[in-house]
């Protein structure tokens, strides 16, 4: 007989953490705008020296001080001085090439307004404003690509190294779709001045591609194509194609159709690098790839996210070979294939 005494307890606990889950961003994000984590990149301070240098409260700066402690973002000591962690020396220094803060610095403007009203467009199916769409969308991303430049850039070097870019003796042509911040041209570009890019992105996107361009010096072997992905000349003969992050606010049959393009555009040997938030093959994880397909049902109308079988088999029908995934940094590793 099963004596019921010896089953787990179940407590709330769990929930009530959850409840207060969105606390987290937007405390990073404040202590990013008030620039506390860049003011103890200098060193410990207390909240009265961070109030004297950021110019915010030391009532708010203590505050907020604390919780990120609390969440070991920030440490303190017995003087009641605040410094840096690992983690946030090397990812919430705003002015280290390594930030990956930018995502934060658009949480209570742009992303969780959208997300409160996930009821009712879980009720109906479809999002309440499309950021896929360029009549909707333009705005949304000329605001957030560039912020975003960090979390791609080590991945889009990885790519580089691991095709052997640096050593290049004949002309590399990269075609860099939704392009963005650029970042994946820009970080092959870097890597060999036999790397000419074309960057294909909505006319409204396309000024803050120029922009990075310019800051990294290589903007002078960008070419700029600008139009929706679907009707926009592509050309053709390019050695790279790079699809960062763009399937998943795609959807199934856009992308299978973008990849088909794609796929015409490629020189035969040529190869196509895709990176995206992947699902596990029966969609239970891991748990970013799956907050990211709620993201897409709040911003998209047919975006999900995708599993590398489902990618495969798209790549295979479109005419491409050798489908293979490259680790990096990122959320998941790239998927890479080969045009026939």
């Amino acid at each position: 007989m099963t004596n019921t005494t010896d089953k787990p307890t179940v407590t709330p606990e769990r929930l009530m953490q959850f409840a207060w889950g969105y606390a987290v961003p937007l405390m990073i994000e404040a202590g990013i705008k008030n620039r506390v984590f860049d003011s103890l990149d200098a060193g410990p301070k207390t909240a009265e020296q961070l109030a004297k240098e950021t110019g915010a409260s030391a009532r708010g700066l203590r505050m907020l001080a604390n919780a990120l402690v609390a969440f070991q973002f920030l440490a303190k000591d017995a003087q009641q001085r605040y410094s840096l962690t690992p983690e946030s020396a090397a990812f919430l220094v705003t002015t280290k090439p390594s930030f990956q803060g930018g995502i934060f610095k658009h949480i209570s403007s742009q992303l969780i307004p959208k997300w409160l009203k996930l009821d009712e467009i879980v009720r109906g199916g479809r999002p309440v404003e499309l950021v896929n769409d360029q009549s909707e969308g333009a705005k949304f991303f000329e605001q957030f690509v560039e912020d975003i430049f960090p979390m791609s850039y080590g991945a889009a070097k990885t790519l580089g190294e691991h095709l052997k870019i640096k050593d290049a003796k004949q002309p590399v042509r990269v075609l860099d779709l939704a392009a963005g911040s650029g970042v994946w041209g820009i970080a092959l570009a870097q890597q060999s001045p036999q790397v000419k890019v074309t960057a294909v992105d909505w006319p409204g996107v396309l000024p803050v591609t120029r922009r990075v361009a310019e800051r990294h010096k290589v903007a002078d072997r960008f070419t700029f194509v600008a139009g929706d992905l679907h009707d926009a000349d592509f050309g053709a003969g390019h050695t790279i194609a790079t699809l960062g992050h763009i399937l998943h606010s795609e959807g199934e049959p856009r992308s299978r159709a973008l990849l088909k393009k794609t796929a015409k555009s490629l020189a035969p040997g040529g190869t196509i690098a895709i990176a995206e938030f992947l699902a596990n093959d029966d969609r239970t994880g891991p748990p970013n790839a799956m907050i990211f397909a709620v993201n897409m049902l709040v911003n998209t109308q047919h975006g999900d996210t995708f599993t590398v079988p489902e990618i495969r088999q798209w790549l295979t029908e479109a005419g491409f070979t050798d489908v293979r995934t490259l680790d990096g940094p990122g959320p998941s590793p790239m998927i890479l294939a080969t045009k026939r």
